[in-house]
């Protein structure tokens, strides 16, 4: 990615500097992209190169286990975004992964809450409850109170 300089210690900064609510970011609130190493770290070549795969090997081994977690109990999804998190304190195409699926949440939020996408939602679950409740019924008209195994013959 090009920054536009070459001079060690610059970042780059996202060039979409909306928010979500349509505002602009303003010079405190702007955060670059780039390593967030210690200044000693970032100084020395090979100091940050073993740095920057220690929280890549890290961030594997989290997002490996929230992948494990997905199938297993356990909250793999927060788990997988925290290590792609701990991948954004050193990789730029993590914290733009992570920005684009805060925006992304954050627009789904919003359409969640709007009240039109709410009542939709409660009728379509209202219908389902009514459909689920009329099979329920004529599973119990046609063969009563009975379970389809036979517990008794065991």
């Amino acid at each position: 990615m090009n920054t536009g300089s070459d001079e060690p210690g610059e970042v780059a900064v996202a060039a979409d500097k909306a928010w979500t609510d349509g505002t602009e970011a303003g010079p405190e609130t702007e955060r670059g992209l780039g390593s967030r190493a210690p200044e000693f770290i970032k100084a020395r070549r090979l100091l940050h190169l073993s740095w920057q795969v220690g929280v890549f090997v890290v961030g594997l081994a989290v997002v490996g286990a929230g992948i494990v977690m997905l199938p297993l109990p356990g909250p793999g999804w927060v788990v997988i975004f925290g290590g792609m998190a701990i991948w954004a304190t050193e990789f730029v195409w993590a914290q733009l992964v992570l920005r684009w699926t805060k925006r992304k949440v954050t627009e789904a939020a919003q359409r969640a809450l709007d009240p039109r996408v709410r009542r939709r939602n409660i009728t379509l679950t209202v219908i389902g409850l009514v459909i689920i409740g009329v099979l329920v019924g004529i599973y119990l008209w046609k063969f009563g109170l009975v379970m389809p195994w036979k517990i008794k013959d065991q």
